[in-house]
């Protein structure tokens, strides 16, 4: 079990795997590595690959505190600079994505190349509602409730139709592991208040946007949007998948990646 501590004391979850030139992977809201689990071996065969749980998630520390985008995104930084790890690319999810945008931001140094996957680039009404309707969820009916609407919104409904039993089994650990309601909470304050939209222009990473027709969660009109204002970005936009494509269409999302990180 490998623990980064913070530079305020708490403590970091992280794992590495293969060999390579760095590659960093992160998870969205949900915050856990394991989110990647599909993509680890085959990544790790060409890759020193790094992952971690965000702080508040998995085996991270777990205070009571205002996380925000810059919060998580310096933890990340401070996590490279613990492995000397000077320059990587880097795949954010979601969340992982707003992070992404951040240190390609303010830290071009940093970052080689970038995939921002079913990200945002300013939050809109539809996306303020829906994350204030999933707070409400958790604040009203609880972790338990929490987590069995979690698959309506990240999933296809085919997927869950056909998925139900290995989801219903999940369950159970999911909500054993959950963060505290409150911390979640405040995660999910921290990503209604991210906005680097009108500082995309300036990003100079190479850069791939993914995103899923049928992702409700962040539409697909956000990655269109990110590729048309980070420069000479490419565009991918998946017809199924839901907000959890990497997971529902992992063989094509992994051939995306690659493929980009070959020629970028």
């Amino acid at each position: 079990m490998a623990l980064l501590t913070l530079r305020d004391g708490d403590h970091l979850y992280y794992e590495e795997h293969g060999a390579g030139p760095p590659l960093v992977l992160v998870s969205g809201l949900g915050g856990v590595g394991a989110f990647w689990s599909d993509h680890v071996p085959a990544l790790a065969e060409r890759f020193r690959v790094v992952l971690h749980d965000h702080r508040g998630t998995g085996q991270s520390s777990a205070p009571r505190r205002e996380y925000s985008v810059d919060q998580m995104a310096d933890d990340l930084l401070q996590l490279m600079g613990h492995l000397d790890i000077a320059r990587a690319d880097l795949i954010g999810h979601s969340t992982g994505g707003a992070m992404g945008q951040t240190l390609a931001l303010d830290q071009p140094d940093r970052i080689g190349r970038l995939v921002l996957s079913a990200t945002w680039t300013a939050p809109d009404d539809y996306f303020k509602r829906l994350f204030k309707v999933r707070g409400n969820i958790l604040s009203a009916g609880g972790v338990d409730a929490y987590v069995r609407s979690h698959p309506l919104f990240m999933f296809p409904s085919s997927y869950v139709r056909d998925r139900f039993s290995a989801i219903l089994a999940g369950e159970k650990s999911a909500i054993e592991s959950f963060p505290k309601p409150e911390i979640m909470l405040s995660r999910i304050r921290g990503i209604l208040k991210f906005d680097r939209k009108d500082e995309l222009g300036n990003i100079s990473a190479p850069t791939l946007v993914m995103g899923a027709r049928d992702d409700i969660t962040t539409p697909a009109y956000f990655s269109e949007e990110l590729g048309r204002l980070i420069p000479n970005a490419e565009t991918v936009i998946l017809e199924t998948g839901g907000h959890f494509f990497p997971i529902a269409e992992a063989e094509t999302f992994r051939k995306h990646v690659l493929a980009f990180l070959d020629r970028a």
